[in-house]
């Protein structure tokens, strides 16, 4: 505000700080200036309109829309308060008004009815009447309304500045709009809405025009920017040409938009290039209506084209890397009256230079392929304020779009219309099935990437192999070229490529992890039906796509959601950690690693974490470490237990873990290392084994001799079982078992031959035998077969420690080799209540002990 309280916009309304001015349309301005007391009492303008006699003119003051917040604020004529004021040609009006900023309360409206029918159209240039420093300061909407005969066509030139089409919910950034309208009939169709700065030069009409030009109450402009010529009939709705001076975009849209394009009407685009450059035309968006007769489609007309005009679908890619002028033109058809539906159309031109790669051209060869695809696409980048070439991919160097989808059965030949290629990537997919289990029984694919597409100067992002089998009968093995190494923080790929495998299934996608070349896994059998990705981190890759390579096989089936193979590099620490690491194992789900350990190494089990934090809603976590050579098992529960130290293993070993059904947000996710170390053994391990290894053979002698003593005083009857009534028959209670046997000759038997003594008590009903469900661990016997270990007992819930060869022998009761640990599990309510919701994963049978 200044000093008199007025703000100072209003200084610039009254040339002399308000005084009354006299407007008189087209003929006259007058106004003087008040002393300052007088300007005091007015701290608003006063204004004379008059509009002349048959000069088409009517000017209406009136509230914007919508409407401001109700304040009191109101037109003041002949000592009247009014809302709305109307004057028409040949009247006079004194306007003043009763509040100090009436631009935030009023706009207005001048609009001129030009009639070219009963006589003369005024063309040339048009001009603002009154010009923008005679009017009061409210936002001004200046309406030409030119109507015209059928077969007239009048044009629009805009010489300075050009238009710039804008679509619904856009605006200009200095307030200046255009809005154009034709005329079919009685009804109206609007054109476009249009800011300055662009490229339409000119827009010709048939039938009569309607253009309406708003100017901010602040914007200086007075003058209307554009003329009008006569022209003869253009025969279609309308045409808007589009003038290019150098590299540059263009997006306009279809009469109407974003509502329907008239019926059976056509609409066309003239485009003017430079020589020197190419124009490419994209589709954004578009939608087809209902048709009846016809059909909707684009026309081009390219000059120097054979096959003009060149006729597309709106589905279809559109012509690219066009040298000089074409025109586009949108016909519609004769719609359904009872479902007319809706034709509209948004597109962008790219006017740019011609692009080394232009003139390349490139062959992919997916003849042979049944179930593959390759798409071309831009990589998602943020974009910014200043013009950029669009990239365009090219099918044979002509139909060109900014993604293109290449499919298996046809050869391919793209080009390419871009400034820098690196703006673009490819993404493939491949399906390969078997799916009757009789013919795909150790069926093997090669998973690498084809040559025809490493030849493309755009980076692979992703080549992914989806692998179908049959379910619940066959399962995946997957072996790459190179030993492979798990992605984790502490060892994260550093290579130009990886592999993400995921098992997927109708119930849950599992990922297995995303791994790289240059680790210790050897293999990964995945369940059922697997996802393989190879995703590329680097432009590199090309150089290193020799090392990419994975054989799929497919094997028998087995439970487990995955099992992993791992041969440890004796100079590295292996890092692994359990599927979903995000969101944690599925529920009821197991996975095993398979770790090998050489003869002259040890290994060390770390995990990296003191418990896991997993509470299981039903059923129980539990992990098993087992020693492959001599069986010996480690049971841990992982709901509540602390997770095992730091632990040393001579020979290979499981690590089966097996999931629960977690209290939701209560996750299973392990991450663990394995070291190996040079294995020694030193002078006191040696005499010790040499001594416990003699006290050995002689106690194998005395059981000997006691047994062949025992068997000369049974007399020849049947042979029985001896039944010892002091042995504790009962399971051990929930804590860790003790490895020495002092006082418990449980396990101690003589001859059992093949009816028992006390058989009849385990006869049922009919007379059958009722055979005791027993779990049997064996000392080494031979190779370990492939099979992780099973679940644990349901009972069981701590570790629970078994004799290995290489722990000290008892002193009480010495075995035999080949003598099989035998526990019964107890029935129901005897000595503990067994868990049925433990998922017992293991497919082998129990192993019945030797006779």
């Amino acid at each position: 505000m200044n000093a008199f309280g007025l703000h100072s916009s209003h200084g610039q309304k009254a040339a002399a700080l308000g005084g009354p001015v006299c407007l008189l349309l087209g003929l006259k301005v007058c106004a003087t200036t008040p002393s300052p007391i007088h300007f005091l009492l007015l701290p608003f303008e006063a204004s004379e309109i008059a509009v002349p006699q048959g000069s088409g003119i009517t000017v209406r003051i009136k509230r914007p829309s919508p409407a401001p917040p109700l304040k009191s604020c109101y037109i003041i004529t002949s000592k009247q308060h009014m809302s709305e004021l109307f004057i028409e040609p040949g009247k006079r009006q004194n306007v003043t008004f009763s509040c100090r900023d009436p631009e935030k309360h009023f706009v207005v409206e001048i609009e001129k009815n030009i009639d070219c029918m009963s006589g003369p159209c005024p063309f040339g240039e048009v001009r603002l009447q009154p010009s923008t420093s005679e009017l009061p300061t409210l936002n001004r909407t200046f309406v030409w309304d030119v109507r015209a005969h059928k077969s007239i066509g009048l044009e629009l030139q805009f010489s300075f500045p050009r238009l710039k089409q804008i679509g619904p919910g856009e605006s200009c950034t200095d307030g200046v709009t255009h809005s154009i309208s034709g005329r079919i009939d009685a009804t109206v169709v609007r054109i476009g809405t249009f800011c300055s700065n662009g490229t339409v030069s000119r827009i010709k009409m048939q039938e009569g025009v309607k253009m309406a030009l708003h100017l901010p109450w602040f914007h200086p402009r007075n003058i209307s920017g554009f003329s009008i010529a006569n022209r003869s009939s253009i025969k279609r709705l309308c045409i808007i040409e589009s003038v290019f001076e150098g590299e540059g975009s263009a997006t306009l849209m279809s009469a109407n938009y974003p509502g329907g394009f008239p019926e059976d009407e056509l609409m066309t685009w003239q485009f003017v290039v430079p020589a020197h450059l190419r124009a490419s035309v994209s589709f954004l968006n578009f939608n087809v209506s209902n048709c009846e007769r016809k059909e909707e489609r684009v026309e081009y007309y390219i000059p120097g084209s054979a096959t003009n005009p060149e006729v597309f679908k709106l589905e279809d890619k559109q012509p690219g890397n066009m040298a000089g002028n074409f025109n586009l033109s949108l016909q519609g058809c004769d719609q359904d009256a009872q479902n007319p539906g809706i034709l509209r159309l948004r597109f962008q031109v790219l006017v740019q230079r011609p692009q080394n790669e232009s003139n390349k051209t490139y062959v992919i060869d997916l003849s042979q392929e049944r179930t593959m695809s390759l798409t071309i696409e831009p990589r998602p980048v943020k974009q910014g304020r200043r013009f950029v070439p669009g990239c365009f991919v090219c099918l044979e160097s002509r139909t060109c779009s900014p993604n293109v989808t290449l499919t298996a059965g046809s050869k391919h030949k793209i080009s390419f219309l871009c400034d820098d290629l690196t703006r673009l990537w490819m993404n493939a997919e491949k399906t390969l099935s078997c799916m009757d289990h009789r013919y795909c029984y150790r069926k093997s694919y090669q998973l690498q990437v084809p040559e025809d597409i490493l030849q493309l100067p755009v980076q692979l992002h992703d080549f992914s192999w989806k692998l179908l089998v049959p379910k619940d009968r066959l399962s995946l093995a997957l072996v790459p070229a190179r030993k492979l190494q798990q992605h984790t923080h502490e060892t994260a790929c550093k290579t130009s490529f990886g592999y993400l495998v995921a098992s997927t299934t109708s119930s849950q996608d599992l990922y297995l992890g995303s791994f790289c070349p240059g680790g210790s896994i050897e293999e990964i059998k995945v369940k059922q039906n697997s996802s393989v990705t190879l995703r590329t981190f680097a432009h590199s890759f090309q150089q290193e796509a020799s090392k990419q390579g994975l054989t799929a096989s497919i094997i028998p089936y087995f439970k487990e959601e995955g099992i992993f193979t791992v041969t440890p590099d004796t100079k590295n620490k292996v890092y692994l950690r359990t599927p979903n690491w995000d969101r944690g194992l599925p529920a009821l789900s197991s996975v095993s690693w398979n770790i090998s350990v050489p003869s002259d190494q040890m290994a060390c089990l770390t995990f990296l974490k003191e418990r896991t934090g997993v509470v299981c809603q039903s059923g129980r976590a539990f992990m098993i470490i087992q020693e492959q050579r001599t069986r010996t098992e480690e049971i841990f529960s992982l709901e509540e237990e602390v997770l095992p130290k730091p632990s040393f293993h001579r020979h290979s070993f499981w690590i089966n873990i097996s999931n629960c059904s977690p209290v939701s947000g209560k996750q299973l996710d392990l991450l663990f290392q394995v070291t190996l170390t040079p294995r020694t053994v030193d002078l006191p391990v040696i005499i010790a084994a040499a001594g416990g290894g003699a006290l050995l053979l002689f106690a194998l002698g005395l059981i000997i001799c006691f047994v062949k003593r025992k068997k000369r005083k049974v007399s020849k009857g049947p042979a029985v079982g001896i039944y010892n009534g002091n042995i504790n028959t009962q399971m051990p209670q929930p804590q860790k078992f003790q490895k020495r046997r002092k006082d418990n000759d449980s396990h101690v038997y003589a001859v059992i031959d093949d009816t028992m003594v006390y058989g009849h008590l385990l006869q049922d009903s009919n007379g059958s035998f009722l055979q005791p469900e027993v779990d049997t661990y064996r000392p080494f016997q031979g190779p370990v077969g492939d099979c992780p270990p099973s679940a644990a007992p349901g009972c069981s819930r701590t570790p629970t420690a078994k004799f290995t060869a290489d722990e000290p022998v008892p002193s009480s009761s010495p075995e035999s080799d080949s003598e099989p640990y035998t526990f019964s599990h107890p029935n129901r309510g005897e000595v503990c209540n067994r868990d049925t919701d433990i998922p017992l994963l293991n497919t082998q049978e129990p192993v019945e002990p030797e006779k």
